[in-house]
């Protein structure tokens, strides 16, 4: 741990330069898809695709920069919750949209 890492109750806390690299990124990762979408400078399927992978872009730095996920041997059980997690609503969000696609074809089949 590096000296300007400061502890509280066994886990470590980033240091200010951490928390300041976090929060720009954040604000880059917010910024491009809405640039994308209130200037309309791209097309609808890059503008999809580009908020697509700045969303997971932003999860990735929020649980790097300020949930201090480092796949160290001490957050095994934070990490396998968060993968937990993730898979719970991938589940949820996909199934959904299965739901809703079928719904819709099933609805509408003489129109």
């Amino acid at each position: 741990m590096s000296s300007s890492e400061k502890t509280h109750g066994g886990q470590a806390h980033g240091s200010v330069k951490e928390y300041v690299v976090g929060l720009i990124l954040s604000i880059v990762l917010t910024a491009i898809p809405f640039y994308l979408v209130m200037s309309g400078v791209a097309s609808d399927t890059f503008t999809v695709i580009a908020i697509v992978v700045a969303a997971i872009a932003q999860v990735l730095v929020q649980m790097v920069f300020f949930l201090h996920m480092n796949g160290s041997s001490d957050q095994t059980w934070l990490t396998a919750s968060a993968i937990y997690t993730v898979f719970i609503l991938l589940f949820v969000i996909v199934g959904s949209l299965w739901i809703f696609e079928h719904l819709n074809h099933n609805m509408l089949m003489g129109h």
